[in-house]
């Protein structure tokens, strides 16, 4: 068990951290405009959002009737993915039309910055769309575009950095499971990676506490440990492993993903070494709380960071996880383009 905390820092013993109240500079460094990061929502939006998150998906048998159909009427939002992608375009696309949107998908070639500058190209789209659906590999690109466009709502669908949408369907999925997250543990087995990131800062805000294991040189950075400290509410507490069955013990749910995240296949026989020993098998969920969940943000590689009985076990929510970014992403856009509130 290690701790990244520096000596001195007035925080937990090595192996702890209990996030603290986030203060007000952080506070006033957030933006209200976009979703780069689970960490531009305050907390009680990120619940407000789980909250219709859950309304949503309850309607949709309502179809054409659902409060909800027509919340996106006469608006635009562009997909601009230069990401292969199947759960996160998929969910959007219907997403967008179930809400009565029309979808943009512009070609990622002329939209990320090699055929442009990608500030141009959010200035554009700023004239034209009320909501851009990003993809990519770079955060700052994200960043450097959502600051370029001063109208238009910018949602992060994913960078090497940061998964934010995948938090809100993940704790949507616990909240249906569980009732209550505050108190509950995850223990995160694998790369500290773009998942597990957004997975620690929306568990911060929730009060849920994580468990990280992942082998020297692969875990979480101090950055990410430090912004969890500075958001977190209801002593939630982050501790990070070396040891994944010291991680799993007595978790209520245990979380993996690839051992090999998009842009690092040139690393894939490396990491498949340096991983061998984090397999979520039988053996591991046996350490955590009886009827643990498992999750998975897919796509899974059976056989490597999971075996095939443990992602088919009766207590695999994988599916009820992707089936929630549908869901979790409907309400991200209704609560960033101010739509109506589902108050009834």
């Amino acid at each position: 068990m290690s701790s990244r905390f520096p000596n001195g820092s007035g925080l937990e013993p090595p192996g702890t951290a209990v996030v603290k109240n986030m203060n007000a500079a952080t506070a006033a460094t957030r933006r209200s405009k976009d979703f780069l990061s689970v960490l531009d929502l305050e907390p009680a939006d990120l619940e407000r959002c789980l909250d219709i998150g859950v309304q949503v998906k309850a309607d949709r048998s309502l179809g054409t009737s659902a409060p909800t159909a027509n919340a996106l009427a006469g608006r635009h939002v562009a997909l601009l993915f230069d990401k292969p992608s199947l759960r996160t375009r998929s969910t959007f696309e219907i997403a967008i039309r179930e809400l009565g949107g029309h979808v943009l998908a512009v070609q990622s070639e002329a939209a990320l910055g090699s055929r442009e500058p990608v500030s141009d190209v959010a200035r554009n789209l700023d004239r034209w769309v009320d909501a851009a659906i990003i993809r990519t590999y770079s955060q700052q690109l994200l960043q450097e575009f959502a600051t370029s466009a001063r109208k238009l709502h910018v949602i992060n669908a994913l960078t090497d950095d940061e998964h934010p949408c995948q938090a809100i369907a993940d704790y949507m999925t616990l909240r249906e499971h569980w009732g209550m997250l505050r108190g509950r543990t995850i223990a995160y087995v694998g790369d500290g990676n773009n998942v597990a990131v957004s997975l620690v800062h929306a568990a911060a805000m929730l009060g849920v506490h994580v468990h990280v294991a992942s082998p020297d040189g692969y875990q979480l950075t101090d950055t990410v440990v430090h912004q969890a400290t500075a958001v977190g509410r209801f002593g939630a507490r982050l501790r990070l492993f070396t040891d994944p069955a010291d991680a799993v013990v007595g978790a209520d749910a245990v979380y993996t993903d690839t051992w090999t995240s998009m842009g690092r296949e040139a690393e894939a026989e490396t990491r498949r070494q340096v991983f061998a020993g984090y397999q979520v098998n039988e053996a591991l969920m046996a350490l955590a709380k009886p009827g643990a969940l498992f999750m998975h943000c897919l796509p899974a590689h059976r056989g490597q960071e999971v075996t095939a009985d443990v992602l088919e076990s009766p207590t695999s929510v994988v599916f009820d996880q992707a089936e929630n970014r549908l869901h979790g992403q409907k309400a991200l856009m209704l609560f960033l383009l101010g739509l109506p509130a589902l108050d009834r």
